[in-house]
């Protein structure tokens, strides 16, 4: 099933580009690379070669689809475990 807007949120998020747009950590705004772990509160964006570790609850992120198109979704709604998030209904 391709990732579209209305079920970003039932999809695998590592191996995604991701920037963060907005986040209660002023150093993290603008933090944009690669998805590569998931936890129930955090994603981790390899960013140069260096990982960063984004908070989901205070961030909001901007996914790059892989046709290119850019959702954004609110991080409180990714909170939960990842295997977990998957399966919810919305």
């Amino acid at each position: 099933m391709p990732i579209t807007k209305r079920n970003m949120l039932r999809h695998e998020l590592i191996g995604l580009e991701a920037r963060v747009t907005n986040s209660s950590d002023p150093t993290l705004l603008g933090t944009r690379g690669t998805i590569v772990d998931e936890t129930r509160d955090m994603l981790v964006i390899e960013q140069a070669s260096r990982a960063k570790i984004v908070p989901k609850a205070s961030s909001k992120f901007m996914f790059i689809r892989p046709n290119g198109a850019e959702v954004e979704v609110n991080g409180a709604k990714l909170v939960g475990q990842p295997e977990e998030r998957v399966k919810r209904r919305r």
